[in-house]
Parts: structure tokens; C-alpha cells; sequence
């Protein structure tokens, strides 16, 4: 660890507030609905007048997706209850245990509990706040909302803190070499054909608002990140997916990129995952493996939709292997590399 990790003044107090995006606080209809209200009201997920959004989620959504909702969660809900939170609070103790006792490390969730409110009143004596939103790569809906939500709490604060805040680490080279060595025994373990990259997608309007500049039609690679594209989500992930092909030694034919969880009639980003699936096995390949890099933990995402869905797409379109790659979780050069990025 580095020394100016360990050797700081007794006076001085570190607090690290991890950020993830939520889950509901039980499996069941009325706690899914609380849920998705809460995360679907928040203008920068549905990015609409509000009146419109208003009417969207109370006159479609939350009557009937709820129940499908929570049909999903019961799929990966365990003991421990949510894999998102149960994750998440593994990965808060592994890093406390690193860190020892000069920082105090807390999780807030944006939507649903432990709320980042409650976060925050366990780091209230805390002369120095770094504020890590568990996204690798930036998008307004979950990196810009959580450090809204964040920022405007803490600025109903009398005594505010020191702020250190990290706005994304799709490239940094700890997360890199985590997901390199998380991939490489699977790939080591069987023949596999195409390593696919599948993060979560995002309405195109998304990336249009952020500003993208480079030359890209949104259907091929992105180009290298640049001044021009430094807030686009989508070259963002292209960035991670090529960094992490490197380490791993994969020429450009072995792996490719994709995009999951839309949602409505609205364009996203492409290619989608399902389409993705269909094209390869059009092409007769049988044998492929799928990580999500835009996640950190295991959540509903990768467990249910790509873990279980996806492998039932597959299989029925004549695939034989299809692996999932669990996420980080608490995997200790994660801890690492979450090390390695306080200031």
C-alpha cells in the first residue's frame, strides 16, 4: 500500500463513500414498486418533461412492471437477500479490512437502502470525503445522478468536508488488470470463439446530450477517446472492452462489444446483446463468453438477464457454450485497484 496511505495525522479522518445504483429492500410487489418509482422519477434516467414522465410511470410503467420485476429478482434473490447489495457490502468490508482503521468506508445505494443519506451520517466526522460512484464508465443517468444526489446532501451540511470526487476509472489500469485476470481462466478453461463485452445501454439521446464530437455513425467501434468524446458513454465502454482485449492478448476477431437492458421504443445504443447472440449463431459460432464491465458487483443485470436469459437465448438458437463471467464482487486486486485510486 502506499506509504501516504498509512501515515497520515491523528487528527485527520477518511471517509470513502462507494456509490451503487439500488435495489429493492425485499422480493416482493409493493418493495419493486417503491423501488422503481424512486429510480424512474429521477429526470436523469427518464430524461423527459416532467410532466410526461410523470404520466409515463403512472400511467405504463408502474401498474405492470413491477410484478415482472420482482418475477426476475426471485430468480437471483438469495438468502442474503439482493446480490447487488449483499456484493456490495462484501466488497465495503474487504476494502475496510485494506484500508485498516484511519479511513471509515461506507455504501450508499442512489435508489433504495442503505440511501447514501444514511451513507453519509456515518461519515459525518470524517475531515476528508472521497466519493466513489461504483460506475467504471460516465454516463449522466448513474454517475451524474449519483453525484448530484450526493453533492446536494452534503450541502445541507454546516461542516463540509474536504471532497475528493472520481468521475470514472473505465481505463484505470488496477480495474483493467482486475478484469483481465477475472476473464483469463475462463478463456484459459475451454475453447471460446467470441469474448463479448456487454454493458448496459443507454438511449442514443444520451450520448447526443453529451456533447460527442468524433466522427462515429453509433454502429461501428468508437473511436479512441479524445477531447471529443471524453463524456461519451459509449466510446467509454469501447475504451475498457479494447483495454482489456490487450491484457489479455485477444486479437480484434475474438471479442466484441454490446449493449443490454432496453427499455421502451426508444433507439439505444447499439449493438444490442440479443441481436448480437442471433448474428453470431448465424455465423455458426457455438462456443462464447460474456462479462459486463460496466458493472462491479453482481446484480439483476448479469445474473438474471445475461446468466440465465441469456444463456436460454442462446442455447436455443444451437449454441453449446455459453459462460457467464461473474463481476469483481469483492475480488481482492479490485480491492487493489480501489486502493490505488484514493487521492
Amino acid at each position: 500500500m502506499d506509504k501516504k496511505k498509512i501515515m497520515l495525522t491523528a487528527s485527520k479522518k477518511i471517509g470513502v463513500l462507494l456509490i451503487n445504483l439500488g435495489t429493492p429492500d425485499q422480493c416482493d410487489v409493493p418493495a419493486v414498486r417503491r423501488y422503481l418509482k424512486e429510480f424512474l422519477s429521477d429526470p436523469r434516467v427518464i430524461d423527459i418533461p416532467a410532466p410526461a414522465r410523470w404520466l409515463l410511470l403512472h400511467g405504463l410503467i408502474l401498474p405492470f412492471r413491477p410484478k415482472k420485476t420482482m418475477a426476475a429478482y426471485q430468480e437471483v434473490w438469495t438468502s442474503a437477500g439482493s446480490p447487488l447489495l449483499s456484493n456490495t457490502l462484501a466488497l465495503k468490508t474487504a476494502l475496510s479490512e485494506r484500508l485498516g482503521e484511519a479511513y471509515t468506508v461506507a455504501i450508499g445505494m442512489r435508489y433504495g437502502n442503505p440511501s447514501i443519506a444514511s451513507a453519509l451520517d456515518q461519515l459525518k466526522t470524517c475531515t476528508d470525503l472521497f466519493i466513489l460512484p461504483l460506475f467504471p464508465q460516465y454516463s449522466s443517468a448513474a454517475t451524474g445522478s449519483a453525484l448530484e444526489k450526493t453533492l446536494s446532501l452534503l450541502s445541507q451540511q454546516w461542516n463540509i468536508p474536504n471532497i475528493t470526487t472520481l468521475h470514472d476509472f473505465y481505463d484505470h489500469p488496477g480495474f483493467i488488470k482486475a478484469y483481465a485476470a477475472r476473464i483469463k481462466p475462463y478463456l484459459d478453461a475451454q475453447k471460446i470463439e467470441r469474448l463479448i463485452f456487454s454493458y448496459h445501454g443507454l438511449p442514443v439521446r444520451h450520448i447526443d446530450k453529451s456533447q460527442c464530437a468524433a466522427h462515429c455513425d453509433k454502429q461501428a467501434n468508437c473511436p479512441a477517446m479524445n477531447d471529443d468524446n471524453r463524456y461519451c458513454y459509449r466510446a467509454q465502454c469501447y475504451a475498457t472492452s479494447n483495454a482489456i482485449a490487450h491484457a489479455l492478448g485477444l486479437s480484434a476477431e475474438q471479442y466484441i462489444v454490446s449493449f443490454q437492458s432496453r427499455l421502451g421504443r426508444t433507439p439505444w445504443i447499439k449493438p444490442y446483446t440479443d441481436e448480437l447472440l442471433l448474428a453470431l449463431s448465424q455465423k455458426n459460432i457455438r462456443h462464447v463468453a460474456i462479462v459486463s464491465p460496466s458493472f462491479v458487483a453482481d446484480c439483476l443485470e448479469t445474473l438474471e438477464e445475461i446468466a440465465i436469459r441469456g444463456k436460454q437465448q442462446w442455447e436455443g438458437l444451437g449454441g453449446e457454450t455459453f459462460i457467464a463471467i461473474p463481476c469483481l464482487n469483492e475480488d481482492s486486486l479490485w480491492v487493489d485497484a480501489l486502493v490505488e485510486m484514493l487521492p
